[in-house]
């Protein structure tokens, strides 16, 4: 089985749309892909239902279907600091559990990907944040870098961060965030400079963002671990 965790240099910078471009990608090979996104702060009244539109898009892309309470333990309904919406909520985040719905998820898919929340270092509670997550799953890193004023110091300490919890940062991926950014490309250079995992690509401001459109902007075969198909 294949599986990533996708973290991002900040928060509202694309990480939900490199995941599903991704899952995309692996449901074209004919894998049961998995999409997780463990904790999600933010819900809105909608059919009949309160939803948070970054679960429901994973949950469209996977070609995987799985309980919600498996892919999202933790459906918190203040778009704040998932901290401080959990502790509105009388919730305690926790990894342990996190773990369990990981296990049984990836028991039943052939590639899981699994989406953070906000950035690389947010609290989850008073002892244990999700960078620590991410070391405990102990999967390679995919960092989805917001291209705006800012980014290569972002970038360079979320990867220095992944690095110093012993993870792998697999590939990045340059999201369009402002399409009015002076020297772009100069940045993206930068950075690849400085970078030591492969660019997977630049996704520009897409007029009708999706995983499809996205996807076609990407080249995961660039990860090592790129799986090459299946008979499912």
């Amino acid at each position: 089985m294949s599986a990533w965790f996708i973290t991002g240099t900040d928060t509202e910078i694309g990480k939900t749309l490199v995941s599903c471009a991704l899952l995309h990608a692996l449901g074209r090979l004919g894998l049961r892909a998995a999409g997780m996104k463990p904790v999600a702060a933010g819900m809105e009244w909608r059919d009949d239902a309160w939803r948070n539109e970054d679960v429901d898009a994973i949950a469209a892309a996977a070609s995987l279907t799985l309980p919600r309470e498996l892919t999202t333990p933790y459906l918190l309904r203040d778009a704040a600091a998932p901290h401080l919406a959990a502790e509105q909520e009388g919730v305690t985040l926790r990894i342990a559990p996190i773990l369990d719905c990981y296990r049984q998820v990836s028991a039943q898919a052939d590639a899981v990907v699994v989406e953070g929340v906000g950035g690389f270092c947010v609290p989850l509670n008073d002892e244990e944040d999700t960078a620590g997550l991410a070391r405990q799953l102990g999967l390679p890193v995919i960092l989805v870098v917001g291209l705006r004023l800012g980014c290569i110091s972002h970038a360079l300490l979320s990867a220095e961060a992944i690095a110093a919890r012993g993870l792998t940062l697999a590939g990045w991926v340059a999201n369009t965030v402002d399409p009015q950014m002076r020297h772009l490309e100069a940045n993206v250079e930068s950075l690849a400079a400085r970078l030591s995992a492969p660019l997977l690509g630049r996704i520009p401001r897409l007029a009708a963002p999706g995983p499809a459109p996205a996807a076609a902007h990407l080249d995961f075969t660039l990860l090592a671990d790129w799986p090459q198909g299946s008979s499912h």
